[in-house]
């Protein structure tokens, strides 16, 4: 037995703490860095006249790099657990991005941290898991394993030196001589920084604490006191918004899809807008996004929080305004002031499995509202679970599925194309089912009476599908395919009210349009006089043929 122990302490790899250090670096380099260096390569070859030299540069500059910044968490007790954890970090953070395609930005640590436990795990299948173990347990098995041999507290200080004069030598000689090309292919290719592993997923991080816990709240911002409603006639109002998830556009057949993924309100008269971009590529950038006063280009998260949002004056005009949300990820913040309802996901059987409920339990909840109205003007926000990936196969039952084969995993890489596109055009069509239950609730809410309804449908964001190798969304906005920022936008009002409004809006549906537009579009459709609504921001103000109300805004605007 003795002779078994002293046989496997012989065994035991040793390394002084500079070779393991450099080892690890070369694997995270060389490895969890391919798609760094593969698309850096790709940008490269692309040029007309390019070096052999610059390109074989690109890798020994990003070792280098990465050598030099671990030699500064080198200390002996802390060695193996920093490259432990950055090699686990790694792993995730390259199985995410070749799967995937994502892209750990700013606002993919935003959406992350918002995002509740159930989205979280859908996230976590077979594929996930073997290329966890292969890539980060078992080489963080052997680190922890590898035996570090120490010289005296100044041999190590001067190794540690060494080290670190040579691959800052390296790094500053590669710039020095290839400056004007990195500098080139980094102007042209800005995306590339945020497939730096895990270098750009600790940036985003230290960039999102800072913003989010580190700097004072801010003082709250009233934009407007004394908002009212400019009803001009005693016919009630009652106006419902919903809020889709991850559906784009051009999987609607309103919109010339060739699937029939809309056969359920094709013939409700629904005006569908089909040239609108989102604010976002993600739920927690999208949904504040587009109910606040600022738009895309200035929008902030923290600014947009401490102000009122176009919910809140709406509610503060005198509208009942009620939230309720099918979606687990919460309304980020914009119904904090109103009333609002989380659907249980242990409520309504069949429709609830305890994890997730199916948008049709939507409609029970409204129908209940629709019949116990307390006021004359009424806003209803049904946020939905919609299209939200990669489980979409769980977002419509199965007695729900229209196109088949689908895909019946959350790995949906390994699916086929044909199967993927399914699955999610089923999560389409069954948003389609809900939308015309919802627009029959209205429906049978202004036979032989004097309320007046419409429905808003808007997406937060779309979502890419293997196109080009990119799944699910939430890359940053200046690089996102079209895919993940062209959302769609259905409106509906009854017709004894509507008409001519309707007439009106459907030769405006391929006016361009975006999330900034919700805004006033909202202000608009709920008839709220405020100092903060902007008449050429709302494209439906030019159909809207009640002349009191529209000579009521302009005043507003004028006093202003």
């Amino acid at each position: 037995m003795n002779t078994s122990f002293v046989y496997r302490k012989h065994k035991r790899i040793s390394l002084s703490t500079n070779q393991l250090l450099v080892f690890t670096c070369a694997y995270i380099t060389l490895v969890l860095n391919s798609p760094f260096i593969l698309k850096t390569s790709s940008a490269i070859v692309t040029l007309n006249d390019y070096s052999i030299l610059f390109l074989l540069s690109v890798p020994i500059f990003i070792l280098s790099l990465s050598i030099f910044v671990q030699c500064f968490f080198a200390f002996r007790w802390i060695t193996k657990p920093v490259l432990i954890l950055l090699v686990l970090t790694s792993s995730l953070v390259f199985y995410s991005t070749v799967t995937y395609g994502i892209v750990f930005d700013y606002g993919m640590i935003q959406n992350s941290f918002e995002t509740d436990r159930a989205e979280a795990l859908s996230y976590v299948n077979f594929s996930a898991g073997v290329f966890f173990i292969i890539l980060g347990i078992l080489p963080s098995i052997l680190i922890a394993k590898v035996k570090l041999t120490y010289s005296t507290f100044w041999g190590e200080l001067l190794s540690r030196a060494k080290l670190l004069s040579g691959s800052f030598a390296c790094v500053f000689l590669i710039a020095i001589v290839f400056y004007s090309s990195y500098a080139s292919i980094g102007r042209n290719n800005r995306d590339l920084v945020g497939y730096l592993t895990p270098y750009a997923l600790i940036d985003s991080m230290v960039k999102f604490a800072n913003k989010n816990y580190l700097y004072p709240p801010l003082k709250f911002t009233f934009l407007d006191t004394s908002p009212t409603i400019s009803n001009s006639s005693t016919t009630k109002s009652v106006t419902v918004l919903v809020l889709g998830e991850t559906a784009r556009a051009q999987n609607f057949s309103l919109n010339g899809y060739k699937q029939p993924t809309n056969k359920h309100t094709k013939d409700l008269g629904v005006v569908s807008f089909n040239n609108v971009r989102s604010c976002g590529t993600a739920t927690a950038v999208s949904v504040p996004c587009m109910f606040s006063r600022l738009n895309r280009e200035s929008y902030n998260k923290r600014e947009a929080l401490a102000q009122q949002n176009v919910i809140d004056l709406i509610h503060l005009a005198g509208v009942d305004v009620f939230w309720i949300s099918n979606n687990n990820g919460g309304c980020k913040g914009v119904c904090n002031r109103v009333k609002s309802e989380q659907i249980s996901t242990n409520s309504i059987k069949p429709l609830c499995d305890g994890e997730y409920c199916f948008d049709e339990v939507l409609v029970n909840t409204l129908k209940n509202k629709l019949h116990s109205l307390t006021k004359d003007n009424t806003l209803i926000v049904l946020h939905m679970v919609g299209s939200h990936g990669p489980t979409y196969y769980r977002r419509y039952p199965d007695n729900k599925r229209v196109f088949t084969p689908d895909c019946q995993r959350s790995d949906i890489q390994n699916c086929s194309q044909k199967e993927l596109v399914n699955t999610y055009d089923n999560t389409i069509a069954y948003t389609d089912l809900v939308l015309s239950k919802i627009i029959a609730e209205l429906s049978s809410l202004t036979v032989n009476s004097d309320v007046k309804a419409s429905m808003i449908y808007v997406s937060d964001h779309g979502e890419s599908l293997g196109e080009k190798g990119v799944y699910l969304h939430g890359l940053p906005y200046a690089f996102a395919p079209k895919e993940q920022t062209h959302v769609p936008f259905i409106y509906w009002a009854d017709q004894s009210h509507n008409k001519d409004k309707l007439d009106c809006l459907s030769n405006l549906s391929k006016q361009p349009l975006s999330h900034d537009n919700v805004f006033d579009i909202l202000l608009g459709e709920v008839q709220v006089r405020s100092k903060v609504y902007q008449p050429d921001n709302d494209p439906f103000n030019q159909c809207n043929f009640d002349a009191t109300y529209r000579k009521v805004q302009h005043i507003s605007i004028n006093e202003e």
